[in-house]
């Protein structure tokens, strides 16, 4: 599914900006600990570009399969919960974005469970 690729596309634009930013440009104005939330909302967003592509390949390759679809849409809104509260818990020091990391993390392991239930699924059908 193209979409998938246009999300992974945008997304890996972000990330890698993101990174440089925190690399370069937090530095020395957020404290340790910050800038490790900070790191870990771009490691945790880029793994899921990758995931966004995979999702696309298997859309492709299996078009009757629903599941794929739907773990591309999960892991785009993990992208945005995870990772997108992590950047503004880093930024802002407002604990309650913590609150919506494990929402994201929900997401991220919804996606994952509908890829392994597409594939087992696909391998019974054939």
């Amino acid at each position: 599914m193209e979409r998938f690729i246009l999300y992974a596309a945008i997304n890996g634009f972000v990330v890698v900006a993101f990174g440089a930013f925190g690399a370069h440009g937090l530095e020395g104005i957020l404290t340790e600990a910050s800038l490790g939330t900070w790191n870990t909302a771009v490691l945790y967003q880029m793994f899921h570009v990758v995931a966004l592509i995979l999702a696309a390949l298997l859309c492709h390759l299996f078009p009757a399969s629903k599941s794929f679809s739907r773990s591309g849409y999960l892991f785009q809104t993990g992208i945005v919960l995870f990772s997108g509260s992590l950047y503004l818990l880093a930024l802002t020091g407002i604990s309650l974005f913590a609150y919506i990391t494990p929402l994201g993390g929900v997401a991220f392991l919804f996606g994952w469970g509908l890829i392994v239930y597409g594939i087992v699924r696909s391998r019974s059908k054939s």
